[in-house]
């Protein structure tokens, strides 16, 4: 039987504390009673760590804690603890995960510090539960950079993986992410999750073309996870007139109708003439 105890004398040390991504009912106890008996908090954001201390009834000491941390600010924390329980939390979610933190935790490690974590939520875990994927074998890669060429070159490292992929992403750049995808990975199934254990949640599932046609023109709003199924899972009939022209949608975000054209046709295997064709006439709609 798991051991549900708190130690009323924890070692001093680094105590990495995940945090809710949502619905502040998802800390745990342990957490609250570890955020309580810390003689300081390493916050990405103290304000938006401030808002949980407050649901928690706590007054604890923070100090703030991000990528622009430098050197001396991690060998202070350090040395606090030698003799006192320091704890690091991000804005949301497990530290570490597509957040600053790896550096303090190798840093108070290197100097024979307690270090610990207490699991908790993840956007990213949650997400594939929530997409129907296969989830026993996954990759997560993060943000995309958000250059066409640069994250072209990042997605081509992933398309031999036989492994579902799992992207975190902003509204702004959620179709052109979707459409950059399909281009280099086949017109694969996927999910787009949000506002994870919030009164929205939402988890939208189709082709990566057929979800880059949905919010090209309808950025959503809110905390993203887009999850992108394995070779293999992806739809292999002929592309209709809707797909094509989702797909060329898609493309056009950021490509020039010539290229977008040139993408698409090789992704369907059709005539680039007669797909490029069918691109001016859908900008000429536009």
């Amino acid at each position: 039987m798991p051991d549900s105890t708190i130690s009323k004398s924890p070692l001093p040390g680094l105590y990495i504390v995940a945090t809710p991504i949502g619905n502040l009912g998802d800390i745990s106890a342990r957490a609250a009673a570890t955020l309580a008996l810390a003689d300081v908090i390493a916050a990405e954001d103290t304000r938006v760590t401030a808002k949980l201390l407050a649901h928690l009834g706590l007054r604890v000491p923070m100090t703030p804690y991000h990528d622009h941390s430098d050197e001396r600010v991690r060998a202070g924390l350090v040395a606090r603890m030698d003799s006192e329980i320091v704890v690091l939390v991000s804005d949301a979610g497990t530290p570490l995960v597509s957040d600053p933190g790896y550096k303090l935790v190798r840093d108070a490690r290197a100097a024979g510090r307690h270090v610990t974590t207490l699991p908790g939520p993840c956007a990213a875990i949650a997400a594939i539960t929530l997409s129907g994927l296969p989830s026993d074998r996954f990759l997560f890669a993060g943000f995309l950079p958000n250059k066409a060429k640069a994250r072209a070159d990042t997605i081509a490292e992933f398309a031999a993986l036989r492994s579902t992929l799992v992207f975190y992403e902003s509204g702004p750049r959620l179709s052109a992410a979707l459409g950059a995808l399909a281009e280099g990975l086949g017109n694969r199934d996927a999910a787009v999750a949000r506002e994870i254990s919030k009164l929205y949640e939402e988890c939208v599932t189709g082709t990566l073309t057929e979800l880059a046609a949905r919010y090209a023109d309808a950025p959503p709003k809110g905390e993203i996870v887009i999850i992108v199924g394995p070779p293999g899972e992806a739809v292999t009939e002929e592309a209709d007139e809707a797909t094509l022209d989702a797909a060329l949608r898609a493309a056009m975000i950021d490509k020039p109708v010539a290229q977008a054209a040139k993408a698409v046709a090789k992704q369907y295997g059709l005539d680039r003439h007669d797909v490029y064709a069918r691109a001016l006439s859908l900008k000429e709609q536009a």
